[in-house]
């Protein structure tokens, strides 16, 4: 049962176990996951619980108008928006509950996906920028598109201890590793900390180096080296990042952000990103946590410019919809 309190969170009932710290639930396993958005106006509450397994929660103003079946014990019990009142205009605030490791790769590629990593295509990245409270910290703009990936030989040749590179294909989550030197790598893959020659680590995708995409103050070479080689062979239930960035760039900048559970959610949105849709269309979704607004941007990388352009078209043609339903009751 689910009932809603004077402030719109919605929160379990009294019988519900307490809730417990953010991350995964194991006995739902690893691929459990529940990415919540959060749109608000001055006059509508449209809260949507958007997965593709488990649920859709639609609230307007104080009632329920659509529930299907949830199967978690426990829902978030504060407002995920950070909505301020002097804000007349939409935004979207995403949180991500009991998320798993998105970049898994599959051992095995087919040809088809072979293909699909020669002819990946930097034009169809999505440029963002992410800001904390109003100061860049992350930027993908179309200079950083210009350059382009490199091939595994080259991008060895290229890199230096304690670089951070991303391997890209098509459809699939960018996988982020460190360089320690001797072209060997130390990256998170399916849960374990691992030390690979940067080829096998890349699985024939191609890949870039990514040093300045975040923008804070790097760590020296032999920090950075070190901080990884130290979590080499490091496995579950050890490990405390989320994806393969957020446990390369920890290494690289040292920031407890990055890690799971390294910022307390107070209902807050300190975090915003920034989408450029086109030349003169921009949008901001809003956010608790730095490890959200990764957790996000790696599925826009996944999805593709056109597809998230589309979705969010779509996400707020829908919420117009809904408010001027309720507008006119």
């Amino acid at each position: 049962m689910i009932c809603q309190n004077p402030h719109h969170s919605i929160i379990p009932n009294s019988s519900s176990p307490k809730k417990r710290r953010h991350g995964l639930r194991p006995e739902l396993g690893s691929k459990a996951g529940l990415r919540v958005t959060a749109l608000k106006y001055p006059l509508c509450d449209l809260y949507r619980w958007d997965t593709k397994l488990f649920t859709r929660v639609s609230v307007m103003g104080n009632q329920v108008e659509k529930l299907t079946h949830l199967n978690y014990n426990e829902l978030p019990t504060t407002d995920p928006n950070g909505f301020d009142l002097e804000d007349d205009t939409p935004r979207i605030g995403v949180s991500y509950i009991f998320s798993a490791d998105d970049d898994e790769q599959e051992e095995n590629i087919d040809e088809t996906e072979k293909e699909d990593v020669k002819h990946y295509d930097c034009r169809n990245e999505l440029e963002s920028a992410v800001y904390y409270r109003d100061e860049c910290i992350y930027e993908r703009n179309s200079r950083f598109g210009e350059v382009g990936t490199l091939s595994c030989e080259n991008l060895a040749n290229k890199c230096k201890p304690g670089d951070l590179v991303e391997f890209v294909a098509i459809g699939q989550y960018p996988h982020w590793a460190v360089c320690v030197g001797d072209q060997q790598v130390v990256h998170l893959h399916r849960n374990e900390i691992k030390c690979d020659f940067l080829f096998d680590a890349s699985q024939g995708k191609r890949g870039r180096i990514v040093n300045e995409l975040y923008k804070f103050r790097a760590l020296s070479p032999d920090v950075v080296v070190q901080n990884a080689t130290e979590q080499v062979g490091m496995k579950e239930p050890d490990i405390c990042w989320k994806n393969s960035e957020c446990f390369a760039a920890w290494c690289r900048f040292g920031k407890r952000e990055f890690k799971t559970g390294g910022e307390i959610r107070i209902g807050k949105q300190p975090y915003k990103m920034k989408l450029q849709l086109s030349e003169k269309r921009s949008h901001v979704l809003d956010f608790q946590s730095l490890e959200d607004v990764i957790m996000e941007k790696r599925r826009n990388d996944q999805m593709g410019r056109e597809a998230v352009v589309q979705e969010l078209e779509n996400h707020l043609n829908c919420t117009e919809d809904a408010e001027n339903d309720y507008n006119c009751n």
